[in-house]
């Protein structure tokens, strides 16, 4: 078992291959500028960037490859994604490290690799094409890069799903939403779903965890514009991000982009460093979906509290209203749309996603 940090540090640097994904800056000086996430970090020889696992090894980045810091198979309504292939699995894996330090980050001990000295837990090497052969033995219907940011590890995550692609599966990835347009054009030709975490619609806390807002917004606009299905969600954190103008202010941009973007208001709990609030109540999520519906969004969900929500944690046709998925937390009790591929049998609308 590695234990010290700076033990687990030289495992991880030599757990890694070059990157194409930077911009030289400055040749004499071997300096260079990460395009993984909007971070840019301008990284000089010897050093690393925000991440802590992307480093500047003699004017080469070097970046993660060839292993998992946890690695689970989960619905997939779990990460969450209603809108695609509802009631499958999502074979999931996750690295080490992050490009943002959030105070009620729920994954904090594999995240905050490197920064926090609680955090961290030894690698499992394996190849990619034995995660796609465990992906198939478990009979997932997609693989998925979540647990950690999966931007700063996008190399990897794209090998993977090369081979995923491939084999038949969808390729999923669960983020932050910090992007760049290099990264997104880096994964577009490999990736069905990408789901943003949008976090606030207020700078301020956004630097407190260590983005800005104007970054996740335009990865937004980046990922529908790419036509790779999207899928928003922002936890509701009371005295954080819960009043109501924010919620509307969130919900309004959502709808400008798209009508048809799903989003999940999730509820909060506390975890790590974020002890003091209360969990997110019932109504505070119900009312955040009310505005979501205000706004114009076809397709907005209530998620964390299973079975205490009506029919917010369900599938409605935005047309004539009828119910088409009906779920209790990350389960399915009914799906109107799989024999239909997405076509809602009452009115015939047809509905945005991928539901084979």
């Amino acid at each position: 078992m590695i234990t010290p940090a700076i033990d687990l540090q030289t495992t991880l640097d030599h757990l890694t291959i070059p990157s194409s994904l930077y911009t030289i800056v400055d040749t004499e000086e071997k300096s260079l500028r990460c395009t993984a996430c909007g971070h840019n970090c301008l990284i000089k020889n010897g050093r690393r960037g925000i991440c802590q696992v992307r480093f500047n090894q003699d004017g080469q980045l070097r970046v993660p490859y060839g292993y998992v810091g946890a690695l689970q198979c989960d619905p997939v309504e779990k990460k969450p994604f209603f809108h695609v292939a509802p009631g499958t699995n999502a074979f999931s894996f996750g690295m080490l490290g992050c490009n943002l330090h959030c105070s009620y980050c729920q994954n904090w001990d594999i995240s905050q690799t490197l920064k926090d000295d609680d955090a961290g837990r030894e690698p499992l090497t394996i190849k990619a094409d034995q995660l796609v052969d465990l992906a198939q033995q478990y009979r997932a219907r997609s693989v998925t890069s979540t647990y950690n940011e999966p931007l700063i590890t996008t190399e990897w995550a794209v090998d993977i799903f090369k081979l995923a692609r491939q084999a038949g599966l969808y390729t999923l990835y669960v983020s932050s939403g910090n992007a760049t347009q290099d990264v997104i054009d880096y994964l577009h030709p490999h990736l069905t779903g990408y789901k943003v975490d949008l976090k606030s619609m207020r700078d301020k806390p956004y630097r407190q965890l260590g983005a800005v807002l104007a970054h996740v917004l335009d990865t937004i606009k980046m990922v529908y514009a790419a036509g790779i299905w999207l899928e928003v969600l922002t936890l509701v954190v009371p005295g954080f991000n819960d009043s109501e103008a924010e919620l509307r202010d969130a919900a309004e941009y959502i709808a400008g982009i798209s009508p048809d973007i799903p989003w999940h208001v999730t509820a909060f709990h506390p975890d790590y460093k974020m002890m003091e609030p209360p969990p997110t109540t019932t109504a505070k999520l119900i009312r955040a979906c009310e505005i979501g519906a205000e706004a114009g969004l076809h397709y907005v969900y209530a998620g964390n509290i299973p079975g205490r929500l009506g029919s917010w944690e369900d599938t409605r046709c935005p047309t004539c209203q009828t119910t088409l998925i009906r779920r209790t937390g990350y389960r399915i009790l009914e799906n109107r749309l799989a024999a239909t591929d997405g076509k809602c049998p009452q009115c015939q609308t047809m509905l945005p996603g991928i539901w084979h």
